[in-house]
């Protein structure tokens, strides 16, 4: 079924590849589920702030979502995004100047893009951390399309110069193709934000958190979906009630891939479905994770960031880091909710490890990547 859309989304494409491209077009692919509140959503912001008359076309993976348990209506209106995926958007791509994604585009591997366009994977995360792309195993049939869509690039956005080479192992491309321009999502956390604003309205939404700090629980997936079931078996909200209530809320938020029963979740706040992780990142005052990218975020912030890897020598056989992963991470280990409470009530950031890594990763951000990648595309010669 998936060849047949993709075949079906080529043909469309290459019927509007009649028209020519045109230079103030931008086409933003979202397959992340970040709703434009990362790099793609940057990136807009720095075109349109130069008021030239750009036009964009948005796509996300939300566009081929049939939704089936929402009545007549959901389905009416999921199956219009999905004709408007095969038309409109595939008009917009295919006149597209530029184009930027976050994630992998499968149906890019079977498009024949015009010389015209600057196809810029943005990626949806930092640094260099778990090996992705390239650099795991897939399945042969994703593997090989997935490098038919990476042949496709023009170039690779990465956050620094130290990560350069991974991104270029991971994506397949040539090293003069990688950008260690900074990453467009962290400029985010540049600008200046009404924090007191944005914690009374978080508190107005979860009154149990107010006066509390708030830890904020954010696993990853394993490659494993039973294994996912089970991550939540592992937090013990009752255990951290009891030592840390008073002071602390629990905030979890699972990955979009990690498919948990989280009815079942007392004593925590779920906040899988809040629409803006930079958000959280900005209210919480330390981070739990395992393996999840999100460090990042905080370790740009300069958050205390604590790493609950109970699985880790099963993890790392399914899914090893570019890096020692006992010697690389910011912040404490811990493998028992027992040690977790502790290391919340009793440990102290080790801020030098922490500009260690926050320095290898992103060097030396400013807020200004957005627009540094958008002058680099924009100065580019002619085709």
């Amino acid at each position: 079924m998936k060849r047949f859309f993709f075949a079906l989304y080529a043909v469309m494409f290459h019927l509007c590849r009649v028209f020519p491209v045109q230079k103030k077009r931008v086409a933003l692919i979202s397959m992340h589920n970040a709703d434009f509140h990362d790099g793609l959503g940057e990136m807009e912001r720095a075109f349109r702030e130069q008021n030239a008359g750009f036009f964009f076309t948005r796509i996300t993976r939300r566009d081929l979502a049939l939704q089936t348990n929402g009545g007549v209506r959901a389905l009416l209106r999921s199956l219009l995004r999905a004709v408007g995926f095969f038309t409109g958007k595939a008009y917009g791509l295919a006149r597209a100047k530029y184009i930027f994604l976050n994630d992998n585009f499968m149906p890019l591997a079977g498009l024949h893009l015009s010389k015209q366009t600057v196809v810029v994977q943005l990626w949806h995360a930092e640094g260099a951390f778990k090996r992705f792309g390239q650099d795991i195993a897939q399945p042969p049939e994703i593997r090989a399309r997935e490098a038919a869509g990476n042949a496709k690039l023009s170039f690779v956005v990465c956050s620094s110069e130290s990560v350069a080479p991974h991104y270029a192992s991971a994506f397949h491309v040539r090293p003069e193709q990688v950008l260690p321009l900074g990453s467009p999502r962290t400029d985010f956390f540049f600008r200046p934000h009404d924090l007191e604003g944005l914690r009374t309205r978080f508190d107005a939404q979860y009154p149990q958190c107010k006066g509390k700090k708030l830890v904020l629980y954010a696993p990853t997936f394993r490659d494993d979906p039973e294994q996912d079931k089970q991550l939540l078996s592992r937090l013990d909200t009752g255990l951290f009630n009891r030592h840390l209530g008073d002071e602390y809320a629990l905030l979890v938020r699972l990955h979009p891939q990690v498919h948990a029963d989280t009815r079942a979740l007392e004593g925590a706040v779920n906040l899988t479905a809040y629409p803006d992780v930079s958000e959280l990142v900005l209210l919480c005052d330390v981070l739990v994770t395992d393996y999840s990218s999100i460090v990042m975020d905080f370790a740009l912030l300069r958050k205390r960031c604590i790493f609950y890897a109970f699985d880790l020598e099963a993890y790392q056989q399914s899914r090893p880091f570019y890096f020692n992963y006992e010697q690389f991470v910011p912040g404490k280990i811990v493998r028992t909710m027992l040690e977790l409470v502790d290391e919340i009530e009793h440990g102290v950031l080790d801020l030098a490890r922490l500009e260690r890594f926050r320095t290898f990763h992103f060097g030396r951000p400013d807020g200004g990547a957005a627009r540094r990648v958008a002058d680099y595309v924009e100065n580019l010669p002619d085709m």
